[in-house]
């Protein structure tokens, strides 16, 4: 049976990777779509609202 350090780090290994699961979720989104579209768009057009 895992002793209460080995729980300890676990849980905080998940919760780290929730963390960065929620906020990694959409860039990586966008990213995959910008880097596999054809034609691929310029990134100043992705970045500028003016564009």
């Amino acid at each position: 049976m895992p002793s209460e350090d080995t729980k300890e780090r676990i849980n905080k290994a998940v919760e780290i990777g929730r963390t960065i699961l929620h906020y990694g979720w959409i860039p990586l989104i966008i990213y995959v779509g910008f880097t596999r579209s054809n034609p691929k768009p310029e990134l100043f057009k992705l970045i500028s609202p003016l564009a």
